[in-house]
């Protein structure tokens, strides 16, 4: 009976592949709007590693590497038409 509730449950590296999905998400938002030359290839990798950690999460890790690439290059054309800094 134990073993059926444990079955349901994520593993632990799971859990911390979502939280890095979700972190990445957040950054490349940032991104959009603050130095996307810095957090946006960060965000990047954070999504990467959320994405070989796998599990349950990972069509939520694979958004949030489109995501992260997506947020760094209309970042990258926001700040050069504002003629903020990139980095």
């Amino acid at each position: 009976m134990a073993s059926r509730a444990v079955a349901g449950r994520d593993r632990p590296a799971e859990v911390v592949a979502g939280y890095l999905a979700a972190v990445a998400l957040f950054a490349a938002a940032v991104a959009l709007v603050y130095r996307p030359v810095r957090i946006a290839p960060a965000a990047m990798v954070v999504a990467l590693v959320a994405v070989a950690v796998g599990g349950r999460h990972e069509r939520l890790a694979s958004l949030a590497v489109v995501a992260a690439g997506v947020c760094f290059v209309i970042g990258m054309v926001v700040a050069v038409v504002t003629e903020r800094p990139l980095f």
